[in-house]
């Protein structure tokens, strides 16, 4: 493997601090923070889900879903309800307020993902996804076996001892 200048997790890292800046910075006006736009469009694909199902989904701790959907109901854009067959679970679902910016929130996406792949072929763009998406599912298969430690995993092709 060539030799380059920043490793794959700091490039990700990258991306992912840049996008969350990007679109915080586009839904400011809504109120709308960095940890919180996921939620929105979670629901607009599934309205109606758990706070649990959201966790899931999302891979994000209990904890910090809480957190954002308390938030987005004090903004009036969600309302959590407790389910009728298990009085321990709320389900969250989008208000007309919510909805109303469904448009805009997701064309913030789109925006950004179509910045982040400027000037790249269809080709290329495709080949991303694949690889992206690899290496997703091997995060999200290691982040399950929770259990694992430095020494378990392969050392990276072509760095030393980068820390990922």
């Amino acid at each position: 493997m060539a030799e380059h200048k920043y490793t794959i997790p700091r490039l990700i890292s990258l991306l992912y601090r840049s996008g969350q800046m990007y679109v915080a910075g586009r839904l400011k006006e809504r109120e709308i923070g960095r940890g919180q736009y996921i939620f929105l469009n979670a629901l607009y694909k599934a309205d109606g889900l758990s706070q649990e199902e959201l966790s899931e989904y999302l891979l994000i701790d209990k904890g910090t879903t809480a957190k954002a959907l308390r938030k987005l109901e004090e903004q009036g854009y969600v309302t959590r309800k407790v389910r009728e067959d298990d009085k321990r679970f709320n389900r969250v679902f989008l208000t007309p307020k919510a909805l109303d910016i469904k448009d805009e929130v997701r064309g913030v996406l789109i925006d950004w993902r179509s910045l982040l792949t400027q000037g790249l072929s269809e080709e290329e763009k495709e080949q991303a996804w694949t690889l992206l998406e690899k290496m997703g599912e091997n995060a999200a298969r290691l982040a399950k076996e929770a259990s694992y430690s430095r020494d378990d995993l392969p050392p990276e092709p072509g760095t030393k001892d980068d820390a990922p």
